[in-house]
């Protein structure tokens, strides 16, 4: 599957995806209303109403983009109705010929892990039949747990050529407290286990994150495509400067790069995150997108053509984005 997300980014010159991550606060009032006439204030309404603020953004934007990212929690909060449309979202959007990356953020050992990666990557034996649960080409996985936790979704891949987005430095603002810390001496020893870790101003030792990533680049050159592995990595975009180092730990991973926009993170920050060969990255905006009738340069659009001012975020996210690259030349 990496090679047709490759693909697809070469086809569109694209190299974004675009978070499915629905709040009903984001969905306009005359889809809401319609969604409770049909089924009241009521989960299957609340599902209802996403799944056709879905559908109209994903009309709008496919065949501009190369792939999208739908949040599962933004779904689970309806319960089952939810879950339902999050499958059904998955199915429409590779009907479309896009590439669905599963933002799950899994992470456990043995049985319970290979459980995981059975739903969101693989399939399941249901007496003679293998049945396809969620069916996403790729899904995001938190290492936390070591390879334990990845060897079952490494697996999954290598059989279904799936792929995996591990999280290794995240964008959010507190990521630091465990990501940054120093670990003493080196990564694989089992004496220099956490409780070895000091501070962020000790010099000696590496960053977890970076610890974390050269991880991620063993389990990748394990689970290799033509040019590019299986496994790639989460990467904030809000963090640059390690972005820049990861890149270099990590050259056979796609690194998958939230906090664009909405979070601070900015186009000529983010040239780094990519290889030479104009490929290794795809730079994620939700919000920015799928919300975008809310934001003042798209508000003349208004609540009743929400959609279209997603497509016009997406061609200005694409243009910002291969400026940079450009000029990064």
């Amino acid at each position: 599957m990496i090679q047709k997300l490759i693909e697809n980014i070469k086809m569109t010159n694209a190299p974004i995806v675009a978070g499915l991550d629905p709040m009903l606060r984001y969905i306009p009032e005359q889809i809401q209303k319609a969604a409770f006439a049909e089924y009241g204030e009521t989960l299957e309404g609340a599902a209802e109403a996403v799944w056709q603020y879905n559908k109209k953004i994903v009309d709008a934007v496919y065949d501009l983009i190369p792939a999208v990212k739908p949040q599962i929690a933004m779904y689970e909060q309806f319960g089952l109705p939810g879950l339902a449309v999050f499958k059904k979202t998955v199915d429409y959007c590779k009907e479309k010929g896009l590439v669905v990356i599963g933002d799950v953020k899994r992470g456990d050992i043995g049985s319970t892990s290979a459980a995981y990666a059975t739903a969101h990557l693989g399939r399941v034996q249901v007496g003679s039949q293998m049945l396809t649960p969620f069916g996403e080409d790729f899904a995001t996985v938190n290492p936390y747990l070591g390879t334990d936790g990845i060897k079952p979704f490494l697996e999954v891949c290598r059989e279904e050529k799936k792929g995996i987005f591990i999280l290794v430095k995240t964008s959010n603002p507190s990521s630091g407290e465990f990501q940054d810390r120093r670990i003493a001496g080196t990564a694989d020893s089992e004496e220099n286990s956490l409780t070895q870790i000091a501070g962020d101003d000790r010099a000696d030792g590496k960053p977890l994150y970076e610890i974390v990533g050269e991880k991620v680049a063993e389990w990748a050159a394990s689970c290799m495509g033509d040019t590019y592995s299986y496994v790639g990595a989460v990467v904030g975009a809000t963090y640059p400067e390690m972005g820049k180092v990861l890149r270099r730990v990590m050259p056979k991973s796609f690194i998958l790069v939230p906090g664009y926009g909405a979070q601070g993170g900015k186009a000529e920050d983010l040239v780094h995150y990519f290889n030479e060969d104009g490929l290794g990255a795809i730079v994620n905006s939700s919000r920015g997108i799928i919300a975008a009738y809310k934001q003042e340069k798209y508000a003349s659009f208004g609540a009743e053509h929400f959609a279209e001012a997603s497509r016009a975020a997406v061609v200005d996210m694409i243009e910002d984005i291969n400026r940079a690259l450009e000029q990064r030349g």
